[in-house]
């Protein structure tokens, strides 16, 4: 086992069958056959070289031909990570054609652009996942928007809202993360041609518009200026995707949360045959969300070198730039594993409407405190109101006793509010606010 991503035990745990395919060796390969083929295209086209080179290196750039034993081989023996598979590609083709192979280009310019075709590709399945997970959640915002639930700030019983407004609060997030990758990759899938040191000087006077063919022939973005050492967009890239893993991180981590045994309102799913611990029959523990987010983990901290990366020296620095082939694949294929678990999380998740209505009751009215004092503050001022019911809530607290038979025992609330008047004013189910109309508001912006 090399990588976690290739073992046969838990390669699905860190990586899906998709993404392994658009970062195997071949499809690196692949990518830099692409480019030469662009390349070629565009340089016959303003005639650089002979349109009979372009179309024989175009018919002969198909990476289950070339030879990977004598490839991995010469990796040993030049240290470079382009000329061998150059000198591959050569033997496939005539002599004449073969001299016109990688014709005033630089090793960058190749292993970039391949990387960032890989890379788009890597982002198509994202985007088309993240697309799924968020109408999944929207499903779920929308069937239980009406349903009261505790809400939690500082881990503690605040006041309550609806389980749909939980939901709707992750789609939303989901809906500006796709938004969010659908807008940069306009600016990241860029295609790098400057030859030796990024001037186009090979080419003479016809450097910038074989370059802006070559980008075009791959249908990515023309940059104004090369950008061998400006690492800036796949900075932009991995940022993108680290923000995205987080918030499914969060999500995760709120399911494990809500699955705890005291809480018990959510869980992730469950039947005959999944085991939670080894040695503790009576375990349904959240494996599937803490998987996710160990992924999640591994997701942001990669991020990091995308601004690493950013400082180079001069006008190239290796060093920097092959850690990109390594740490932008892993995030890739970690986060695709991380959204197909939460999919699935999604798809078994059991709600526990007991559960949440007794948690909701845990504080015996407590959770409303906050509309009483509103109420007896339209009598007696907001801040008044907020001292007499602050010591009702902590004697109620306390002492164990029901919040509506100390708020009926105070004078102070009695002279101003009546019973029934209160024990409306208590039910949890009356207090939820916006929560209905917030989660509509996100159903109608992101369901597609």
């Amino acid at each position: 086992m090399a990588s976690l991503i290739n073992s046969e035990l838990f390669k699905d745990q860190y990586s899906t069958k998709e993404m392994r395919a658009v970062f195997s060796g071949r499809a690196q390969i692949q990518s830099w056959l692409d480019c030469w083929v662009a390349l070629a295209k565009a340089e016959a086209k303003n005639g650089v070289i002979p349109e009979s080179a372009a179309e024989e290196i175009a018919q002969k750039a198909h990476a289950e031909d070339i030879d990977m034993d004598y490839v991995r081989e010469g990796f040993k023996k030049t240290s470079h990570p382009l000329m061998p598979q150059i000198r591959a590609f050569t033997k496939l083709c005539s002599p004449e054609t073969g001299g016109y192979i990688h014709w005033g280009a630089t090793t960058q310019d190749i292993t970039d652009t391949g990387m960032i075709l890989q890379l788009r590709n890597a982002q198509d399945i994202l985007e088309k996942q993240l697309e799924h997970l968020l109408n999944q959640v929207l499903d779920k915002a929308e069937k239980y928007k009406a349903l009261p639930e505790a809400g939690r700030t500082h881990a503690q019983h605040a006041v309550p809202i609806t389980l749909g407004y939980k939901f709707a609060i992750w789609a939303d997030e989901l809906g500006r993360d796709l938004e969010r990758l659908q807008h940069d990759r306009k600016t990241y899938f860029a295609g790098n041609f400057g030859g030796a040191a990024g001037t186009l000087a090979s080419l003479f006077d016809k450097g910038i518009a074989v370059r802006n063919d070559f980008c075009k022939n791959l249908g990515l973005a023309i940059p104004t200026i090369t950008w061998h050492v400006s690492r800036d967009r796949l900075a932009n890239f991995s940022s993108d995707i680290a923000i995205a893993a987080s918030t499914i991180g969060k999500m995760a981590n709120e399911i494990i949360n809500l699955q705890r045994t005291e809480i018990e309102e959510v869980e992730e799913g469950f039947q005959m045959g999944k085991v939670g611990s080894s040695t503790m029959p009576q375990k349904r523990n959240p494996m599937i969300c803490e998987n996710i987010y160990a992924n999640v983990r591994l997701v942001k901290n990669n991020a990091n070198l995308g601004l690493e990366a950013m400082v180079q020296e001069h006008e190239r620095d290796m060093s920097f730039w092959q850690t990109e082939w390594m740490y932008l694949s892993e995030m890739c294929l970690v986060f695709s594993a991380a959204i197909k678990m939460m999919s699935q999380v999604m798809d078994q998740m059991i709600v526990h409407e007991d559960n949440i209505k007794r948690n909701l009751n845990m504080t015996h009215g407590l959770i409303v405190s906050e509309r009483v004092m509103l109420d007896l503050g339209r009598y007696i001022g907001r801040q008044n109101a907020h001292e007499v019911i602050y010591e009702d809530a902590q004697k109620a607290f306390n002492d164990g006793i029901d919040f509506l038979d100390v708020l009926l025992a105070d004078e102070r609330v009695t002279k101003d509010v009546d019973e029934a008047t209160l024990r409306e004013m208590l039910d949890p189910a009356r207090y939820v606010g916006s929560c209905v109309q917030m989660v509509d508001d996100v159903v109608k912006k992101w369901r597609k």
